[in-house]
């Protein structure tokens, strides 16, 4: 069985954002409250998170994760990556280096953001082993197998990752019809859907149930939520069967 843990469903400045006072960022309802996204991934023994932001530590303390065998990393904007640097109790416990899955050209910024950690080895620093991924070819990690799906993010290439019946999808704009090929089937889809209006790099509400509708799962949940998609509970009631807001600390069963 695989299950996945919703760890965030925030956009890069999360939720609520710092000095606003707008009904969604005073909310005292916890559905409102919303760290930056990830996801992790549970099959057996087998544990990866995708995207590890700057809320990383807080998500892993809250989920209590003891073990990690991967990070599965979609982009390099910093909401994704800049919190590689609180992977060092997994380096203490597991004794080695912490798998990191990435485009080519998102390793290339994760070494030169996180230079002091590719540079001579100092007892106490993260230790990373960067292994490079392509869209449509598919890797194998413990108990689960990984499907990286091409993903066009504003106009950068990103990717999101398929877990047989299970996908995520996050900072999507557009998608490519080899890639909605290889989503055919999914069952349960995480995708983003950043606010009601459009937006230039990420869908709008309205792109995201056109693109649900095209993918076809028996259930999706959105993610990447800002404040101006409204309170949760009132948004909740206007979606369309099968489709709901995530939120922080879902817990999906594949």
């Amino acid at each position: 069985m695989t299950s996945v843990t919703i760890l965030g469903t925030g956009t890069s400045q999360g939720v609520p954002i710092i000095g606003c006072e707008c009904r969604v960022c005073t909310s005292s309802d916890p559905h409102d409250n919303r760290l930056r996204s990830s996801v992790m991934v549970t099959s057996g023994e087998t544990v990866v998170v995708i995207d590890a932001g700057p809320d990383f530590r807080q998500q892993m303390l809250r989920a209590r994760v003891k073990r990690l065998d991967a990070i599965l990393l979609t982009h390099e904007h910093n909401d994704h990556v800049i919190g590689l640097d609180d992977i060092r109790p997994f380096n203490h416990r597991s004794g080695s280096p912490l798998e990191v899955y990435a485009l080519t050209r998102v390793a290339g910024e994760v070494k030169k953001r996180f230079e002091y950690v590719f540079a001579d080895p100092i007892p106490g620093l993260p230790r990373v082993e960067l292994v490079p991924v392509l869209p449509g070819e598919p890797f194998v990690i413990g108990e689960l197998e990984i499907l990286p799906v091409g993903v066009i993010h504003g106009k950068l290439p990103i990717v999101g990752y398929r877990f047989g019946d299970f996908a995520y999808l996050t900072d999507v704009k557009y998608m490519e019809e080899e890639d909605l090929e290889r989503l055919k089937g999914v069952k349960k889809l995480v995708i983003n859907a950043l606010q009601h209006e459009w937006h230039p790099t990420h869908l709008s509400l309205t792109e995201a149930l056109g693109l649900i509708r095209r993918i076809e799962p028996e259930q999706a949940w959105l993610t990447h939520l800002s404040h101006h998609m409204g309170v949760a509970s009132v948004v909740g009631e206007t979606l369309p069967p099968g489709v709901q807001l995530a939120f922080d600390g879902l817990e999906i069963v594949v």
